[in-house]
């Protein structure tokens, strides 16, 4: 693993739009199906299609706009860290780390079998290492 917290950030970026191309490659083909020509749709947007679509669509959908969500303040957080000059701090680098691979599981889960139970715990630990790399944010501009 990287010794700085804005590799797993730039990581996470890349996995967003992975999941964007998963998201699309799964809605496009289904919306074909339902007799959708984006060609000619003139305004509406793609999770207006969700109620529609079969739920393994809906729900890399789903996923994609959580990535649009807390990870904005895991983004901020890290900027804050770096700027701050703790991007090397190897507990900083491991909670960076540990947001994102947990983000990456909970998407893979979220879009592929998506039990509400397991996909709220992974959130959960994600989340708990976004509180405490936001609290040793602040330590860090004090």
């Amino acid at each position: 693993m990287s010794a700085n917290v804005l590799t797993p950030a730039a990581v996470l970026v890349l996995w967003s739009l992975v999941m964007l191309f998963w998201m699309a490659g799964t809605r496009l083909p289904n919306a074909k199906k339902l007799g959708v020509d984006i060609s000619k749709a003139v305004g509406g947007r793609g999770s207006d299609l969700d109620p529609m679509l079969p739920p393994q669509a809906a729900w890399k959908s789903h996923n994609y706009a959580h990535l649009m969500e807390q990870p904005t303040i895991f983004y901020a957080t890290i900027a804050i860290v770096a700027i701050a000059g703790a991007g090397t701090d190897g507990v900083n680098v491991a909670l960076a780390w540990g947001y994102t691979l947990i983000r990456i599981v909970h998407s893979i889960w979220q879009a592929t079998v998506n039990k509400v139970q397991t996909r709220f715990l992974l959130f959960l630990a994600s989340t708990f290492c976004l509180i405490v790399l936001a609290i040793r944010a602040l330590i860090a501009t004090l």
